[in-house]
């Protein structure tokens, strides 16, 4: 791997990280303004679909794939959706920190399936980065779990599965497909998926305040660049570096929280936070040791 693909995946997958807590974090406002998880899933996709399609348009890249492609990115767009709804709901049924906290097993999730089916090594080195990293996460968020919703943690743990899964079984389902165009299959498959679903349950809550509103659009909005630049990341540098680096995220989560939610940091989470820091840059040396060696 070139170190300057590593490089623009590692901003991608930096970046995605950035806009996916933002768009968890305003998921919370849109919901005190009248909006519900089924409304945030329903509409979740839109926008990326729309992104693509100008993307594409205006860099004049055609719109079909190979057959192969095709599947399976609708594939992991039916996984999407299933892995979103659950995560909005569990946003909505536990506090937002514990919510992601407990999502953010999914890098842990993703090092354990690429190394069984023997896709990608997940050695010593890696293996304490993550537990570190974890570690950390559970200071930064100062876990109450005697408050917890049981159906949240159940919720919480399939999303981390189901993006475990997506981003494991991603390359191989459409390696070699230019980014652009699987996410935009992907971003159809859970649009049309939603939209029959829509269709069966005949009603979709919409915000019914400003507040509301302006959570519901920044979240859409902030979830299409962060899904956009995480897939192109995967593409670059792999599913293991792509997911780990984004346990940015429930750091920025911690302090939106506090910023719109009126979180309080405490000592102990400051603490997390350099825990996590420090764990990044370990598994990120660890990660380009391994790309800079040749490979056969």
């Amino acid at each position: 791997m070139e170190q300057s693909h590593y490089r623009k995946g590692l901003i991608l997958a930096i970046g995605s990280a950035v806009c996916f807590a933002l768009s968890n974090t305003f998921a919370g406002l849109a919901y005190q303004g009248g909006a519900t998880p089924f409304t945030l899933s329903a509409s979740r996709f839109l926008l990326p679909a729309i992104f693509l399609l100008i993307i594409l348009f205006m860099q004049k890249q055609p719109l079909i794939v190979a057959w192969r492609h095709g599947l399976g990115a609708s594939i992991l767009g039916v996984i999407t959706i299933i892995y979103t709804l659950a995560l909005l709901t569990a946003i909505n049924l536990l506090p937002i920190p514990i919510a992601i906290l407990i999502f953010y097993l999914f890098p842990i999730f993703t090092g354990i399936i690429l190394a069984v089916t023997g896709w990608d090594a997940f050695g010593r080195a890696k293996i304490i980065g993550a537990l570190i990293a974890f570690l950390g996460l559970s200071l930064t968020l100062g876990v109450q779990f005697g408050e917890l919703d049981a159906l949240g943690i159940i919720l919480a743990a399939i999303a981390a599965a189901g993006l475990a899964t997506v981003s494991s079984v991603s390359d191989r389902l459409i390696g070699g497909a230019d980014p652009r165009q699987a996410t935009l299959y992907i971003s159809v498959a859970a649009s049309l998926t939603m939209l029959i679903v829509v269709a069966i349950r005949g009603e979709l809550e919409m915000p019914v305040n400003a507040s509301g509103w302006m959570g519901f659009w920044i979240s859409n909005l902030s979830y299409a660049v962060a899904m956009i630049g995480f897939f192109y990341s995967i593409a670059l540098i792999g599913a293991g570096a792509s997911t780990f680096f984004s346990n940015l995220e429930p750091l920025i989560v911690t302090g939106t929280s506090f910023l719109l939610l009126g979180q309080v940091l405490l000592p102990l989470q400051f603490v997390g936070v350099l825990v996590v820091v420090s764990a990044l840059i370990f598994y990120a040396r660890v990660d380009t040791r391994n790309t800079s060696k040749p490979r056969d």
